[in-house]
């Protein structure tokens, strides 16, 4: 059993994305709002800044208030699209429940989008268009397992988890490498015996689904799910201690998708579309 250390991979790919900055006549900058004091949020944002700081990406961070209407922050994120000095932008969610989450990622312009979570750069990846920008986690994903040279063509892969951050993107990316795949989902019948066939699995729903003698022999293991347990441990969506005995690679939680997240972010923030 390989683990699969994102950490490592991240580091990297960091350092990969300074270099290439290094050399742009016109650095890239990068502006992360955050509406709220979301504590969770706020460390997310912190560890973004940090990379960007790394990679010789220039940051700003605008903290708006909870109580920011939902237009202010549509007008902000208008006047961030038209500056010419701003070539990325991101929106940290979650959001307040009274600003319609779908209404800001819309109103972000793609070319500045480095999330890919706009409806042109996600409709360009469904029907097979280059989009300007890759989500970063499912980009993520793929950055590591090439980096440990695992086969995508021809595989089956199981993704478990169909939201918009993670898991449709990641069908989409998988069968543009090629691969065979089975999307699962809390109304998916039989959910073992569907795991239990895959040669790829990539799990992202929050909660522990991926249990010991569910998957198959020497397959790859991709846990994008991390919470805290019932002792505050941070934990994934698999159940690493029994199934790693089984599998080829493995993705630990924590240190395996997270800060290959950040790296595949911080790989988006270094293009500038005019």
């Amino acid at each position: 059993m390989i683990i699969l250390d994102g950490k490592t991979v991240s580091q990297k790919i960091l350092n990969e994305v300074k270099e290439n900055v290094s050399k742009q006549e016109r650095k890239p900058h990068l502006v992360v709002v955050l509406v709220g004091n979301d504590s969770a949020s706020k460390i997310y944002v912190k560890n973004k800044q940090k990379a960007a700081w790394q990679t010789g990406i220039r940051s700003t961070v605008i903290e708006m208030p909870f109580d920011t209407e939902e237009q202010e922050l549509l007008d902000k994120i208008e006047e961030l699209n038209l500056r010419q000095d701003v070539t990325g932008i991101l929106v940290q969610l979650p959001l307040p429940q009274h600003i319609d989450k779908n209404k800001v990622v819309t109103a972000i312009s793609p070319k500045k989008d480095v999330d890919g979570f706009t409806p042109e750069n996600v409709g360009r990846l469904a029907i097979g268009l280059e989009p300007y920008f890759y989500p970063a986690t499912s980009q993520g994903v793929l950055m590591l397992l090439d980096e440990y040279n695992i086969p995508i063509e021809g595989k089956d892969v199981v993704v478990i988890g169909r939201s918009n951050i993670v898991g449709k993107p990641m069908v989409q990316m998988f069968l543009k490498r090629n691969a065979t795949v089975t999307i699962c989902h809390s109304y998916t019948h039989d959910l073992e015996s569907k795991i239990k066939t895959a040669d790829i699995v990539v799990s992202a729903v929050g909660k522990k689904i991926v249990r010991c003698k569910m998957v198959k022999n020497n397959s790859v293991i991709v846990d994008v799910g991390i919470f805290r347990d019932s002792d505050n441990h941070l934990t994934g969506d698999v159940d690493f201690d029994y199934v790693s005995d089984s599998v080829g690679f493995i993705s630990p939680v924590p240190g395996g998708v997270g800060p290959m997240t950040i790296a595949s972010l911080m790989f988006n923030s270094s293009k500038i579309y005019q």
